[in-house]
């Protein structure tokens, strides 16, 4: 099968999945093993088409030509495949884990649930192969519209008020400040499409550059760069299984991704490194990295706690971006792929607890590791894994970042770093310190683990965080060749 037919049944899968699902409603375990069929295909298809990218080639399909320079079309490259990696890989875990999660609280509207997650998947996948800016635009608008439903999943008054939240922000920066920076992109360059090195050239002055750039990071609210990230902890009121695809698989992932593109594709680093009119992103991100930190080290609620550590990593990618050095845009796409192992294995083990135990709050967890072993121990790793300490998954994406740092002379990118690196263990450590150590406080009501599906979900995810460097030398590959376009 031809590159080309790789991504459109890449994409195509999981929408005849969710058709598949609506069509098996009254089947449960149809419809969860069309899911897997889908989530297979889709797997298959992305594995199959990652040796032509590593090898240099470059596939594109045009599916609609809208206006000149501006089609609707694919283009596979470094980036995207490594973004397509992330959710092709765990769309098959988190449908295993969402079986056991939804069947074992006893959920409803599963078909539902069960459909538009595919087509988020769908949505995801669209937007990693996007060719040009309206293509990329249009598969994040669908994006936010096809997971208002899991949002708003449990439609009572705090999860209609969480939907309108989550619309309002990202709707509101995307058609506000997004579509605004798209439009002027195409009145000064003429097209939209990414480009190794950068399209703008020199028809835009320096000062021009500065203020286009602001529009896509804060119009971009998928990557809750602050103030534009309340949204995300409005979400969490969602099943455990959404926040896992929201925070890990795909919509946070397509806000960071969508700003380290429109950076190395629209802008490109040589383009604008050293103009002073982009010099206030590196702050931005930091001072998102540090408050966030600190609303997390506050936060009880578990959940919670993970949503602001989740807005705090993803500007480690924003911030790794805009340093501007080879060193840290490899380590921006490094992050987007070792955040979302680690993450993904934190919110399904947030969701083992509230199945076997109904606990919700951190202050509740003394001695929970006692009654859920496998569960704190897959929470322990995706936890060392973001604080960023060897071997798990999130120390080479740091590592590379603070060399990207250092390489450009950036220190007080440096020093934010370090200090989010304490900040990320004192909100993680006395978790797992309380779960392992303290006496619990419910002994008299004694609980066991969570259903097994969950648990096999945990072990796959907590496998790769610890088994990143059996793939590191591939995915370093591909990171090298973003590095490279990027100087076009």
């Amino acid at each position: 099968m031809s590159p080309q037919s790789l991504m459109l049944l890449a994409v195509a899968a999981p929408v005849l999945g969710a058709l598949g699902v609506v069509a098996a409603q009254r089947h449960p375990n149809l419809r969860e093993a069309l899911s897997f069929a889908a989530a297979g295909i889709a797997l298959a298809c992305v594995l199959a088409l990652a040796p032509s990218v590593l090898s240099g080639g470059r596939p594109e399909v045009v599916l609609l030509e809208i206006l000149p320079g501006a089609a609707l079309a694919f283009r596979l490259e470094p980036l995207g495949m490594l973004f397509a990696l992330v959710a092709a890989v765990l769309w098959p875990v988190s449908t295993l884990y969402s079986i056991g999660y939804m069947r074992g609280n006893d959920e409803l509207h599963q078909p539902r649930f069960f459909a538009c997650f595919a087509l988020a998947i769908a949505c995801t996948l669209g937007l990693a192969f996007a060719a040009n800016l309206l293509t990329l635009f249009l598969f994040y608008e669908l994006l936010t519209l096809i997971t208002y439903p899991l949002v708003t999943h449990h439609q009572d008054e705090e999860a209609r008020h969480a939907g309108r939240v989550y619309l309002g922000y990202l709707m509101g920066t995307s058609l506000t400040l997004m579509l605004i920076a798209i439009v002027a992109t195409w009145a000064v360059a003429g097209t939209v499409e990414f480009t190794p090195g950068g399209i703008l050239g020199g028809e835009i002055s320096n000062a021009a550059v500065g203020g286009l750039l602001a529009l896509f990071v804060f119009g971009i609210g998928k990557a809750a760069v602050m103030p534009m990230h309340r949204w995300l902890p409005a979400a969490m009121v969602a099943p455990t299984p959404v926040s896992a695809l929201l925070h890990a698989v795909a919509v946070v992932k397509a806000g960071v991704f969508s700003v380290v593109k429109v950076i190395v594709y629209i802008f490109g680093v040589d383009r604008i490194a050293g103009l002073t009119s982009v010099d206030w992103l590196p702050f931005v991100a930091g001072f998102t990295i540090i408050a966030a930190s600190v609303v997390a080290l506050r936060a009880d609620n578990l959940k919670r706690r993970l949503a602001y550590s989740t807005i705090s990593q993803l500007s480690y990618v924003v911030l790794a971006a805009a340093l501007l050095t080879p060193l840290s845009v490899i380590g921006a796409a490094l992050h987007i792929v070792t955040h979302a192992i680690g993450k993904i294995t934190l919110f399904f083990a947030a969701g083992a607890i509230y199945t076997a135990a109904h606990k919700t709050q951190v202050s509740e967890l003394d001695g929970i590791a006692r009654r859920m072993p496998w569960t704190m121990g897959a929470f322990t790793v995706g936890a060392l894994s973001l604080i960023g300490i060897p071997p798990a998954a999130g120390f080479f994406s740091k590592w590379y970042i603070m060399l990207g740092a250092a390489q450009g002379g950036h220190w007080a990118a440096l020093t934010v770093l370090g200090l989010s690196t304490l900040l990320n263990a004192a909100y993680f450590l006395p978790i797992i310190y309380a779960a392992y150590f303290r006496a619990p406080a419910d002994a008299a009501h004694p609980h066991g683990e969570a259903p097994w599906p969950m648990l096999a979900a945990m072990a796959v995810t907590t496998t790769l965080v610890l088994a990143f460097f059996c793939a590191a030398d591939v995915l370093l590959g591909f990171a090298q060749q973003i590095a490279g376009g990027a100087a076009g």
